[in-house]
């Protein structure tokens, strides 16, 4: 059944109202998971909280013969960025934190200089100016960057150049802005972030198969194994993420865990209050359509145009790709550990939520 014949059964299916739903569903979701018979990953599509459709397609690990399962884990790559934002906006709920005052308020070591320039929005919103430092150095002698490293050590390593751009002029999408958010939230909330990521996200939720990694992936139980591709020779696409980039990177989940993780923070008022997740949705850079984090986006979903959270990540051979649409809590989650290409993550996204919708 392709996506026409499912749309034109779901049609019919809701005028004779004698069809079961998973008769007219199941049927749309397998599908639109046809037209990618290449795919290794998981699948979920929801509304709310609710698991209206979930697939476990391949291998975990390919070259030891691992299945595939539900809730295999994944690493999230700059889906973390939202994670991050999601965490820092519970401390502006408690009063910790504002969002426009000048970093050097939480660091007063900073440099004094652009310290007083900057602030958390220009650095959630990749608008401050800062150089993309600690890229620039991975990609110079990766084997050079330490594996441990004091956060405020690797701050003025690697996020105190001097500015690109006057602070909320311009954009550009630099890691070391979150290496100097990870120092604030550390300071400010007084534990490490991997304990503010629990104490404030995973387990108010419940999320058992969600955390933070640090250094490579492959030490945490059930996670995916990522690949250079989806047959052999099997080369693995492993990307170290230390824990002085965890809000960049270091954020690693399943499909149903992020499922139940963005219903939880956008379906309600558990993990932050209405007015910080107005903020963390709100589009800060129109060109690139990016809020706090992550992005928003308008696009036409079953027919009408919706506004919706756009989530993408990778790191190595992970790939990550998350939908809600914000008025209804229509979900998709895909995760892929094959270095997939992006742009089939992103359709066969849309066709599970045109199917949700069928």
């Amino acid at each position: 059944m392709n996506r026409r014949q499912c749309m034109a059964f779901a049609g019919l299916a809701a005028l004779s109202g004698v069809v079961p739903v998973d008769a007219v569903t199941v049927p749309c979701y397998e599908a639109a998971l046809a037209a990618y018979p290449d795919f290794s990953g998981t699948v979920v599509a929801g509304k709310g909280a609710e698991l209206l459709f979930g697939r476990a397609l391949g291998r975990s690990d390919p070259q030891a013969g691992t299945p595939m399962a539900l809730d295999t884990r994944f690493e999230t790559g700059s889906v973390s960025k939202w994670i991050a934002a999601i965490v820092v906006m519970t401390l502006v709920d408690q009063g910790k934190l504002a969002l426009d005052a000048p970093i050097v308020r939480y660091l007063p070591d900073y440099r004094a200089d652009t310290g007083a320039r900057l602030t958390l929005r220009h650095l959630m919103s990749h608008s401050s100016g800062v150089p993309n430092d600690v890229m620039a150095a991975r990609k110079a002698d990766p084997k050079a960057m330490p594996a441990r490293l004091d956060q405020m050590d690797a701050v003025r390593r690697y996020a105190s150049g001097d500015l690109a751009f006057a602070p909320g002029t311009d954009w550009d999408y630099a890691h070391s802005n979150w290496i100097i958010v990870q120092a604030i939230v550390e300071r400010v909330g007084g534990r490490r972030y991997r304990d503010a990521v629990a104490a404030s996200l995973t387990e108010p939720l419940g999320l058992r198969d969600s955390g933070i990694f640090d250094g490579e992936s492959s030490v945490v139980p059930g996670m995916a194994v990522a690949y250079a591709g989806a047959a052999p020779p099997w080369v693995r696409k492993v990307s170290a993420m230390p824990d002085y980039l965890a809000m960049a990177g270091g954020f690693y989940s399943s499909a149903p865990d992020m499922l139940r993780l963005m219903d939880g923070v956008l379906g309600g008022d558990r993990i932050l209050s209405a007015a910080s997740r107005a903020t963390l949705m709100r589009v800060q850079r129109p060109a690139q359509r990016y809020a706090l984090g992550g992005r928003t986006q308008v696009e036409t979903i079953g027919g009408r145009e919706r506004e919706a959270a756009w989530e993408d990540g990778s790191n190595g051979g992970f790939r990550l790709v998350a939908r809600r649409v914000l008025a209804d809590g229509v979900s998709v989650i895909v995760f892929n550990n094959s270095s997939y290409d992006h742009r089939r993550l992103g359709e066969l996204a849309s066709a599970l939520m045109e199917a949700v919708y069928a």
